[in-house]
């Protein structure tokens, strides 16, 4: 549950994009009567980051994207709707982070001002068993949930590679999904009501029931609005009894287009084994995953109740047919590393290029999306390599999850980090694929949002107009307009890290 690293050490820098909004002596004094408050340099660069790889290049420069000018660190919903209205009267950004796992920049203040730390709010509240309902704090850890919950037989079921430094409301907020989705459902699908402060401070309650048809869902309003609507803090969540059966198998295909049909077929089939994960054949040489450069291997693992595992296993024996098994032991291999992120970070340290994008399509379009965002990437200058795994799956279609990898001069960095993105993102767009499927939008998918949505992105800033007309709330993100300046990224010119 720690921040992630490696530690910014400060070397003379103001950032990699102009000063942020500052905060008068006069407000930082009511800022600080209201909840806890930093305003040292160290502290407001450390919390001004996320996980995203680009800004963990900047760290190691010892700059942050931007930083803050006061970490706030309320404790309850009223503390938080306190600060809230205090940004909103003063018009200062106002940005909501917690255990900053997000890999898009969401987190990061891209025009300073406030840093809203929302992890004090903690702890699980009430459990209602009869119903497998949770309530819960926005800023309670998924270890922390999931240690409640055992002691009541029940669980979430929501594990996100980030489970041990990402919050509930970092799930919420970003959309996000667990590793065990095509089982339990993403988040969205967890969620039965919400608490949420908007920007000037009032505090609103929505869902509550397990279905309604009372006007438009606002619960959907505020999951993956990534705090530029309403800052989320509070949950009630569907949990569901601990699985008493669990059931491993693994097979390699000839080729990741054969293995991407199994996988369709299985959920034609109307089974939802809680993780269906096909690897391309160069992802499927590492990791124990047994694969030899010319097979594409598939991990399955379902839990439950006996008799549903034993049916759903029982239909994906049946839809793979022609693969060949490769033991369950490579799904042993993939439990005791799925969590591990320590190569990427490496590379990172290296001075390498390295990200990963993940996008849903349907299950017609897969394939030939799969070979041109692998070959857009491939064709970028520096480009080192560019594969592909299957992570999520659903009736009509999937998320397929691309790792790149580039090596560029030192001083090309962040234009290859960009160009890679341009490239492989814009692929995945014209292929039939969204912008994202769980690791939401932030700063570095804030420009293809009207490429994504369309006429669609001026609905959602129509809305963002009317509930913060300020629009002090996360600005900078989404490709929403903000009054405190142009999107402040990717500049005309990246360069290098200075």
């Amino acid at each position: 549950m720690s921040a992630p690293t490696p530690p910014i050490e400060l070397t003379g820098t103001e950032g990699r994009w102009p000063a942020g909004a500052s905060v008068s002596d006069s407000v930082l004094r009511e800022l600080a009567e209201l909840a806890p408050l930093a305003t040292d340099e160290q502290t407001t660069a450390e919390a001004s980051r996320d996980w995203w790889p680009l800004a963990l290049h900047w760290s190691l420069a010892g700059a942050v994207p931007c930083r803050a000018a006061a970490v706030s660190r309320p404790a309850t919903t009223q503390q938080v709707a306190a600060v809230a209205a205090l940004c909103h009267r003063e018009r200062i950004p106002l940005t909501v982070s917690a255990g900053r796992s997000g890999v898009s920049g969401g987190a990061v203040p891209a025009f300073g001002g406030v840093l809203l730390d929302v992890t004090g709010l903690r702890g699980v509240g009430d459990i209602d068993e009869t119903s497998g309902v949770v309530e819960v704090a926005a800023g309670t850890f998924g270890p922390e949930l999931e240690d409640e919950l055992a002691r009541h037989d029940l669980s979430v079921g929501h594990f996100p590679q980030s489970f041990d430094l990402a919050t509930v409301g970092g799930w919420i907020a970003c959309r996000g999904a667990g590793q065990y989705s095509t089982r339990y459902g993403k988040i969205e699908d967890l969620v039965v009501g919400l608490e949420v402060v908007l920007a000037d401070g009032r505090v609103v309650r929505t869902g509550g029931a397990p279905a309604a048809a009372t006007g438009p869902d606002l619960n959907a309003l505020f999951v993956g609005s990534e705090g530029t609507l309403g800052i989320i803090t509070r949950a009630w969540l569907r949990a569901h009894p601990r699985p008493v059966a669990e059931h491993r198998a693994a097979y390699h295909f000839a080729s990741f287009a054969d293995g991407v049909e199994a996988c369709r077929r299985i959920l034609r089939s109307g089974a939802t084994p809680a993780v269906l994960r096909l690897y391309d054949e160069f992802e499927s040489l590492g990791g124990g995953r047994g694969g030899d450069g010319t097979t594409c291997t598939l991990i399955v693992l379902d839990e439950g109740q006996r008799e549903l595992v034993d049916a759903a296993m029982a239909i994906v024996a049946r839809c793979v047919d022609g693969a060949t098994e490769a033991g369950s032991e490579v799904v042993d291999a993939w439990l005791v590393h799925r969590n591990d992120t320590s190569a990427l970070q490496s590379l990172t340290r290296q001075g390498y290029v390295v990200d990963t994008m993940e996008v849903a399509a349907p299950w017609s379009r897969l394939v030939g999306l799969s070979e041109q965002v692998c070959a857009a990437l491939g064709g970028v200058p520096h480009s080192r390599s560019a594969s592909c795994h299957l992570s999520h799956s659903y009736s009509d279609g999937a998320c397929v999850y691309f790792t790149f990898l580039a090596q560029p001069p030192a001083g090309e960095i962040e234009s290859t980090y960009v160009a890679m993105w341009d490239a492989g993102q814009r692929a995945a767009l014209a292929g039939g694929g969204n912008l994202s499927h769980h690791h939401g939008v932030g700063i570095n998918r804030s420009r293809f949002m009207g490429e994504a949505l369309g006429e669609g992105l001026s609905v959602l800033a129509a809305i963002k107009q009317a509930i913060d007309p300020h629009g002090v709330l996360n600005p900078g993100k989404l490709g929403l307009p903000s009054p405190f300046g142009d999107e402040p990224w990717p500049r005309a010119s990246a360069g290098t890290v200075s």
